[in-house]
């Protein structure tokens, strides 16, 4: 993981797992993702996101759910006073594969790490997830009981 310059106390980054689990009733996770995402809101926390995550979720919600939850995920993570959605940068795809070559150790995804590179470069380093990729690069991954 590259030096940040700041990190900010209560922003957290959305990934695909957290906002699937919240969105789809039927996920294992549906309940964590509920009381997580409660938690946030509580706490006054800023939920980041990025273009490639609502694509990726997009598809995941099409594949285990249906087309309907996967086009009401977008709408509703879209609308949400509470998630900023970031668009990816040039920089952060070229920062994306300094990843992936410096951790060959890794199957992460090129958008777990283009999240990582966005995470980065807004100095955010806790996450909204059920993936370990985010604590194996060494952000904090939240839970619903504690920071």
């Amino acid at each position: 993981m590259s030096s940040r310059a700041a990190i900010h106390a209560f922003w957290t980054f959305g990934d695909t797992g957290g906002y699937a689990a919240l969105l789809n009733r039927r996920d294992q996770r549906h309940a964590d993702a509920t009381a997580l995402y409660a938690r946030l809101r509580t706490e006054h926390w800023r939920l980041f996101t990025t273009n490639f995550i609502l694509a990726e979720t997009h598809a995941l919600l099409l594949a285990k759910a249906d087309r309907r939850l996967a086009r009401q995920a977008l709408a509703t993570i879209q609308a949400s006073a509470a998630t900023t959605i970031i668009r990816v940068s040039a920089a952060d795809e070229v920062r994306a594969v300094a990843i992936l070559d410096q951790y060959v150790d890794k199957s992460w995804s090129y958008t777990d790490c283009t999240s990582f590179a966005v995470m980065e470069r807004l100095g955010i380093a806790v996450a909204f997830s059920f993936d370990r990729n985010f604590s194996q690069y060494g952000w904090t991954v939240l839970s619903a009981s504690r920071r």
